[in-house]
């Protein structure tokens, strides 16, 4: 009984360890899938998508590839993740950005212009209330403002801190914008 108990402890350890090194391979993968996102393989991405990876897997920070493609500027990638059916142009990493966020906040414009066609809520807010329209006004992106403003983006919204879009611009010495959103506010 005794010789029993020692091979089933043996067995059970054996099998913890392979399972360990299963995950860490896995890890691995996924890793390599996201670094193709930062670098803006297609051709990887392509590759890990028609192997079945679930294109919105995330990282420990709640990036998907979209995401990282989208916070690198490659338009490629991006290109070709918005195209199949089961990525979610929306999703949010840990903070509630999204890939549109992040698009904005690098300046990668071209990125951002598909992003927002998207079908996401163009007023989606992050953990803080910011929308994409808040950090267009924050880097000065004035043709994005306008865009975001034609594709519904809320001028007068407000987040968490209750500073509008025109209060984020000032805060950053962006006049010419904040006063173009205060207008437009007005003529609403």
């Amino acid at each position: 009984m005794h010789i029993v108990k020692r091979t089933l402890l043996v067995f059970t350890l054996m099998l913890s360890v392979s399972l360990c090194h299963a995950q860490s391979s896995i890890d691995d993968l996924k890793a390599h899938y996201f670094d193709a996102a930062r670098e803006g393989n297609v051709e990887l991405l392509q590759a890990f998508y028609q192997a079945g990876l679930d294109g919105n897997v995330a990282d420990e920070k709640g990036y998907t590839a979209l995401i990282l493609a989208a916070y690198h500027g490659h338009n490629d990638a991006v290109s070709y993740l918005l195209g199949k059916e089961n990525i979610n142009a929306c999703q949010e990493d840990n903070k509630g950005n999204t890939a549109l966020m992040g698009a904005i906040f690098k300046g990668h414009l071209s990125v951002a212009r598909k992003l927002m066609f998207a079908q996401c809520n163009i007023d989606e807010t992050n953990s803080q209330g910011q929308t994409a329209l808040m950090f267009a006004s924050l880097f000065d992106r004035q043709s994005l403002v306008n865009e975001l403003i034609e594709q519904g983006a809320n001028p007068q919204h407000k987040d968490l801190a209750g500073n509008s879009v025109a209060d984020i611009a000032l805060s950053q010495g962006n006049y010419n914008l904040a006063k173009s959103l205060n207008e437009s506010n007005v003529n609403r």
